[in-house]
């Protein structure tokens, strides 16, 4: 009497227990004396796997007594094993969202039959209990339930997508068996319905992207990157609630950069070695050839009509005075010049004359593509060509020298001084959806950076950046936008700050929207605004010998073509006069000085040389620009 009574409760208890959805699709059954697993099976003509996935402990013993959860009536039908669930043996690199496209269902129908799934990954042999496929109509017939159509957009990756969905790439291969390495922009792929993080978008120049292996935890992961549970989860917010296999995190990249304490400046007129004649080929656009007139009044028209020509001019100049100087230091040069004519069918006639073949350098073309064109075609003499004015990410080759600091190398070396110069500063991020990756960048090197969310019409009012900043301390607020009106009204609302809060501004990017008649150049001055940049602004009062020398020859000053011309011309001749050649030459942990100009090579990540030396100024109460490194 005694044993009836407790099976009673026990099944009133479960039956309570599971509510009116448990009533729908599963039933109990107190397991009676001598009955086996196979027995109570062929009984209700399920499997004996159904019962073994319902029931885990069933494996290893079956009690008398014992509740064991079985399918009702209702959802037995025909199929295999003649009932509504199938048995699926997982085999090696198969994942849950392959699994149920294959049988057509969703990854949470498989994860309610085999319960242990919630809290762990698949396992290569366990035995799975499958669902029925999902009757469904209209449009989305092929797609299993949990997932939807996306079209790609462009610069997503694999990597991008499986992030922006909080997948791996196993399982984003497996619901699009036909995707291929890359990515088309406008093709269609099957993923989740729900997004985890909006941005799809892959910064490989910055960061670098990593799949979780099997039970790796953020304790590994800082012995193999060096990186805190804090700094992944900065990057990585779905992070939050614990590492997952195959999950992609976004992470620093790993490079040992050469700090600031490591470089030291150098001189090379003072190591000059190498006196043998220097021949540097100049390539700049005059287009001589569709003007053959020299009239003074056309000159000047072609000049106003022309401002590529302008610059050429300039930087003509400017290279003609640094080989004057060259000279003066004991250094034989001759320098040819060719007119690309803008063009680059001109510039591949030139290259393929032959006439550079006892060339030591290249300097130009000032187009981009010329730039390269030039370089791809002397890539096999090894003919080094330094590109004098492109600042964009260029196709690069092993003999390209990029003497100007890109805009990744600038907010790195942005980035860099203002952690080396965090502690005890309290940093503060303004940034809109168009700058994202700078954002991210900041939170890589400094976690405890807070964010400041521009308002819906993309501005800031003070009260955003106080409730932000800390009373007392030095609050570093960084603002990240192209918008002339979020940086107006940062700069306004920043300046306005009561004394006791401590504002410093700073940006990774001084674009032109800092130059908006909204912006007070006042306002900028008071908050010691800091931004990296490519050169220092030389005053016209400066007595430098160069100054002095070309307005002695041309009656004027140089402006800042000119003086590019010289930095760039007098040190490719100088390198080339104190070693071997340019590639001896590369020296990445000293840097060289001009008038405006400064260069530190380095070899780039895939081939080339890229200059790393970028000057960070600010305003000053006078309004002109101070170093500060």
């Amino acid at each position: 009497m005694l044993k009836c009574l407790i099976y009673v409760s026990v099944t009133l208890l479960f039956m309570v227990s599971c509510g009116s959805a448990a009533q729908q699709q599963y039933k109990s059954h107190a397991v009676q004396k001598g009955e086996t697993v196979y027995s109570i099976a062929k009984a209700y003509n399920i499997s004996e796997e159904t019962i073994y996935n319902l029931n885990p402990d069933s494996r290893s013993e079956l009690k008398v007594n014992s509740v064991l959860i079985i399918p009702s009536n209702s959802v037995i039908s025909s199929g295999t094993n003649k009932n509504n669930y199938r048995d699926h043996k997982v085999k090696r690199k198969e994942t849950l969202y392959g699994i149920a496209q294959m049988y057509n269902v969703s990854v949470d129908d498989i994860k309610k039959l085999n319960k242990e799934l919630y809290s762990r990954g698949l396992k290569k042999g366990e035995r799975l209990l499958i669902p029925a496929a999902n009757k469904t109509t209209g449009k989305d017939t092929e797609l299993a339930p949990g997932t939807k159509h996306y079209t790609v957009k462009a610069k997503e990756t694999k990597f991008g997508i499986a992030r922006k969905f909080g997948i791996s790439i196993a399982e984003l291969e497996d619901l699009n068996p036909d995707l291929g390495k890359g990515l088309n922009v406008g093709a269609t792929l099957v993923v989740p319905e729900k997004i985890v993080l909006e941005n799809a978008e892959i910064d490989e120049e910055n960061f670098q992207y990593y799949e979780v292996n099997p039970k790796e935890g953020f304790y590994r992961l800082k012995v193999k990157f060096g990186l805190s549970e804090e700094e992944i989860i900065a990057l990585n917010p779905y992070a939050k609630d614990g590492l997952k296999e195959g999950m992609i995190l976004k992470l620093p990249k790993e490079k040992a950069d050469i700090t600031k304490d490591d470089v030291s400046e150098i001189n090379l007129e003072n190591r000059i070695k190498n006196k043998k004649m220097k021949t540097v080929a100049l390539m700049l656009p005059f287009r001589l050839m569709g003007n053959p007139s020299d009239s003074t009044s056309n000159n000047t028209d072609l000049l106003k009509r022309d401002p590529t020509l302008r610059v050429a001019l300039d930087f003509y100049s400017g290279a003609l005075m640094a080989a004057e100087f060259a000279k003066d230091n004991g250094i034989s040069v001759t320098i040819d010049v060719y007119d690309t004519e803008k063009s680059e069918s001109k510039v591949a006639a030139i290259v393929s004359s032959g006439k550079f073949k006892n060339a030591d350098a290249v300097i130009g073309p000032l187009l981009q593509k010329n730039v390269e064109r030039a370089s791809d075609l002397l890539k096999d003499e090894k003919i080094p060509v330094f590109s004098p004015l492109s600042n964009r990410e260029m196709a690069m080759n092993d003999n390209l020298f990029q003497t100007l600091p890109t805009d990744a190398i600038l907010q790195k070396t942005m980035i860099r001084y203002i952690k080396q110069h965090s502690a005890g500063k309290n940093i503060i991020i303004i940034s809109d959806a168009k700058h994202t990756q700078q954002r991210d960048m900041i939170i890589a090197a400094i976690p405890s950076a807070k964010t400041v969310t521009p308002r819906g019409g993309g501005y800031v009012q003070m009260s955003d950046i106080t409730a932000a900043a800390t009373e007392g301390s030095e609050n570093w607020v960084l603002l990240e936008s192209k918008n002339p009106v979020l940086i107006s009204s940062a700069v306004n609302a920043a300046a306005a700050m009561p004394a006791n809060y401590k504002t410093r501004l700073f940006t990774l990017d001084k674009n032109d929207a800092f130059e908006w008649h909204e912006v007070s150049s006042r306002r900028l001055a008071k908050l010691n605004f800091t931004f990296p940049s490519v050169n220092k602004n030389i005053s016209e009062v400066d007595k430098n010998p160069f100054m002095i020398s070309y307005k002695n020859k041309y009656g004027v000053l140089p402006n800042r073509y000119a003086i590019r011309g010289f930095d760039v011309t007098y040190d490719v001749l100088l390198r080339l006069a104190s070693d071997n050649n340019i590639y001896d030459a590369v020296y990445p942990e000293s840097e060289t000085t001009y008038i405006e100009n400064k260069f530190r090579y380095e070899p780039s990540e895939s081939r080339g040389y890229h200059n790393e030396a970028a000057y960070i100024l600010k305003y000053n109460d006078e309004l002109k620009f101070d170093i500060v490194e």
